[in-house]
């Protein structure tokens, strides 16, 4: 995957690209369009509970509202996990269903990809994007500032000694929502916790990376990437 450095170089030959995007992983939704990486306009949602009732009017008015219509899409994005279980479900849904109804292509962004994606610094050897999975434990990575992954996303549950090894010798930035409850902890000189700074715009740079390198997910057999299976803790 191309860095944020990088992005503008591929940016030479690019025919003029939409990309519908749809990102329901936290409690925050929101859907945007992107042209040629660059995004066109949004909408935002702040109540979780009402992601599943706000996707198709929202993406309705947001094509009525710039003039792009959804036959003009070359592709959907989403945001496909990990995160919310519920929004991570609404969100591919709805991406499917344009899809097939318009036989154009699915591209499917790691939540984790996206945040380091956005927090790629020079002041920092390498970028740990945690997404927070309730009480000590987090979801979460670790990436060069190439994009390359070093620690594969996987579920961990936070205490002094984490990422002890990786500390000696690289200055780490830890960012995202999980990324607080390791600072009350951590005490390591070469642990940085900047603000995190992922946003729409990078979500758009990926998904047109994506696009341009034909990184596409099956319709049929796509799933939400939960790390962790979901257990329904309500009594039926």
């Amino acid at each position: 995957m191309l860095s944020c450095n990088l992005f503008l170089q591929t940016m030479a030959n690019v025919a003029a690209t939409y990309i519908l995007q749809i990102n329901t992983a936290f409690n925050e939704a929101c859907v945007g369009i992107g042209l040629n990486g660059a995004l066109v306009d949004e909408s935002i949602n702040t109540t979780q509970q009402e992601h599943a009732g706000f996707l198709q009017p929202a993406i309705q008015e947001l094509c009525k509202r710039t003039g792009i219509g959804l036959k003009t899409l070359a592709a959907v994005s989403v945001m496909n996990g990990p995160g919310s279980y519920t929004g991570l479900r609404v969100g591919l849904s709805a991406a499917k269903g344009i899809c097939y109804a318009l036989k154009i292509p699915l591209i499917c962004i790691n939540t984790l990809d996206w945040i380091a994606f956005g927090n790629l610094s020079d002041n920092i050897d390498l970028v740990c994007p945690m997404i927070d999975a309730r009480r000590m434990e987090v979801f979460t990575g670790l990436y060069s500032r190439e994009m390359n992954r070093v620690l594969e996303p996987s579920a961990l549950v936070l205490d002094e000694q984490s990422f002890a090894a990786e500390l000696v010798e690289k200055r780490i930035g830890f960012v995202g929502n999980g990324a607080a409850k390791w600072e009350e902890i951590c005490s390591d000189s070469n642990a940085a916790f900047p603000a995190s700074m992922e946003d729409s715009g990078h979500f758009c740079q990926m998904a047109l990376i994506a696009y341009q390198n034909k990184q596409f997910a099956d319709l049929a057999y796509a799933e939400p990437f939960y790390i962790k299976e979901f257990y329904n803790t309500q009594k039926k």
